[in-house]
């Protein structure tokens, strides 16, 4: 979601955590929304359905359109990777969804 829908401000993410030895450098910072960032918080992978770990998705070095489709309100993942992701994140959290499924009826939802 765009920052000028999000209704807070975005916030700097650190795409992998100081706590586990992530920088501040550029490289591994990423503009997030409030969600987002509260639902990541420190972690940097998850378990898939097999109990496999997962890293998450990297916006720095993973291109969306690689993990992920956007089909009408629903973003669906397209590989491990976005499936952690999006279950971690809550991408398709009903409250998310509707919000999702009204921006795009106002014309307002873009990918970013």
């Amino acid at each position: 979601m765009h920052e000028d829908n999000a209704g807070f401000p975005h916030q700097i993410d650190h795409i992998i955590s100081r706590k586990h030895g992530g920088s501040s450098g550029i490289g591994n910072l990423a503009y997030a929304c409030i969600l987002c960032n509260r639902y990541k918080g420190t972690d940097i992978a998850s378990i898939d359905h097999s109990g496999r770990p997962i890293r998450l998705f990297d916006p720095r070095r993973d291109s969306w359109d690689e993990h992920f489709k956007l089909d009408g309100p629903i973003i669906q993942p397209l590989t491990p990777v976005g499936e952690v992701t999006a279950r971690m994140l809550r991408l398709n959290a009903a409250e998310r969804v509707i919000e999702r499924r009204l921006f795009q009826a106002l014309g307002s939802y873009r990918k970013v």
